[in-house]
């Protein structure tokens, strides 16, 4: 039986407007639309770099992953069959990308040494395309804590960051993680569990490190 639009909370009213949409987008992506390939890369560019630097820390991966992963769903959006939210699709890709990226990197970017490289060669992607609008993540931490927590994140392991990167900084819900990286609510709960606890105990060894330097000077002095 359908539900009448009376029957709607807000929170579900909401959830019904963005499946229209993404609906809407899709269908006119597959048309051939050019508008809609711009609103797909206007809503979807800069989450998906953002995601891409959390899971490699890498700028020039990142922006590359970004090209991978708009140039697959260009080419297998007829394969959207609206199961998930288009957010969580593209995410999911992007999170494969970033998989295969970080593969090629152990593979091979290891044996090769860049000679003759300027600083001024890679653009960071927010030089480009920058967000103008800060998350709740970055308002929360100031500027040093800020390094701190990205340090953090750059040494736990890489299937504890990602399920940690998507649940606190990009902010999805448990199920949508579930559907991104193809595992069980469970197993997501797990990860997020003990990769919040790398975090913690990588940010406590940071502190304490620092403590240690800052308390150097005062022990040469005397």
């Amino acid at each position: 039986m359908a539900t009448s639009i009376l029957e709607l909370t807000p929170e579900r009213a909401a959830e019904t407007g963005a499946e229209h949409d993404d609906l809407r987008l899709v269908e006119a992506l597959r048309e051939g639309s050019d508008r809609a390939y711009e609103e797909l890369i206007g809503r979807f560019q800069q989450p998906v770099y953002t995601l891409a630097l959390r899971l490699l820390d890498d700028p020039s991966e990142a922006s590359d992953v970004v090209q991978e992963v708009f140039l697959k769903v260009f080419r297998n959006v007829g394969n959207f069959r609206g199961q998930s939210t288009l957010k969580t699709w593209i995410y999911r890709i992007t999170v494969n990308e970033a998989h295969n990226a970080r593969r090629w990197f152990f593979r091979h970017r290891r044996r090769e040494v860049e000679l003759d490289t300027s600083p001024d060669d890679t653009r960071n992607w927010k030089e480009i395309s920058p967000d103008r609008s800060r998350s709740p993540y970055d308002v929360a931490v100031d500027r040093e804590q800020h390094v701190m927590i990205e340090a953090a994140l750059e040494r736990i392991n890489p299937i504890f960051r990602e399920a940690v990167v998507l649940r606190d900084i990009t902010d999805l819900a448990y199920e949508e993680i579930a559907e991104v990286l193809g595992v069980s609510l469970g197993t997501v709960k797990s990860r997020i569990l003990r990769g919040r606890e790398a975090l913690r105990e990588e940010l406590a060894g940071s502190m304490r490190n620092r403590s240690a330097l800052r308390l150097a000077p005062n022990l040469a002095a005397e």
